[in-house]
């Protein structure tokens, strides 16, 4: 279905009012919790349920999880809505600075029973044609609207664009993951994401790419706030899981 014109303006007329209509809700919980402070922390999905999750019944004050692009993060922490952003990129406000605390290796990834022992001979010839060949002929995993590990681990490596697209679009990279420990595929996903699943067996680390692509994590937070205690209790519950 192809949008009208009429629904563009309709459209780009109602997007800042309902992003002004997000701030005053937001703003509006802090009001009304006084005694309790609450806490807004934007990431990617996947980062929340591998990190956070699991401590979110221990926190000592109120917390709301935002997901989203990280340009939206950025711009909603500048602006007050988030108090802390989880990210591989940093921003240009002079109100916000970011602290890196890891990293993440991009790794393409395979279910255990994805013949490795044919890769490995055809990676060793450095014959980039025949891995290309190799490689589309496997099955692949994506996710819904972001490609964006797959297109740069391949770009760095072959130099040019992945000219296929996965077999099975899942909704995020944890059911990626799970669908590998399950049966056989290839994807590209961030390593911590998976460390478990290699280290039991469930899933192989196929190949970290001859040109390695890793990115910094860092936190973002404004240089000015007033919850510095309760974002150092969850940068510390950051730090002793992806260590």
């Amino acid at each position: 279905m192809i949008p009208t014109e009429r629904a563009k303006v309709l459209f780009n007329a109602l997007t800042e009012p309902l992003a002004k209509l997000e701030e005053i809700e937001q703003n509006q919980q802090r009001s009304t919790q006084k005694h309790t402070p609450t806490i807004s922390v934007g990431m990617c999905f996947e980062t929340f349920q591998i990190t956070l999750e699991q401590y979110v019944s221990t926190l000592p004050f109120n917390l709301i999880i935002s997901f989203g692009e990280y340009p939206e993060m950025l711009d909603k922490l500048d602006k007050g809505i988030l108090d802390l952003i989880i990210t591989p990129k940093k921003g240009i406000s002079a109100n916000i600075e970011h602290e890196p605390f890891s990293s993440e290796n991009i790794v393409l990834v395979g279910g255990k029973d994805v013949p490795l022992a044919e890769f490995k001979p055809i990676h060793k010839q450095k014959d980039k044609a025949a891995l290309v060949a190799w490689l589309k002929q496997q099955k692949w995993y994506g996710t819904t609207g972001d490609m964006e590990h797959l297109f740069q681990f391949w770009r760095l490596n072959f130099g040019q664009q992945p000219d296929f697209r996965p077999n099975y679009i899942v909704p995020n990279l944890n059911s990626i993951v799970r669908c590998l420990s399950a049966g056989p595929g290839l994807a590209v996903v961030p390593d911590f994401l998976c460390a478990d699943e290699i280290k039991s067996g469930l899933i192989q680390l196929i190949w970290a790419g001859d040109k390695k692509l890793k990115n910094t994590l860092y936190f973002g937070t404004r240089k000015k706030t007033s919850h510095k205690a309760e974002i150092d209790h969850l940068k510390g519950l950051f730090r002793q899981v992806m260590k």
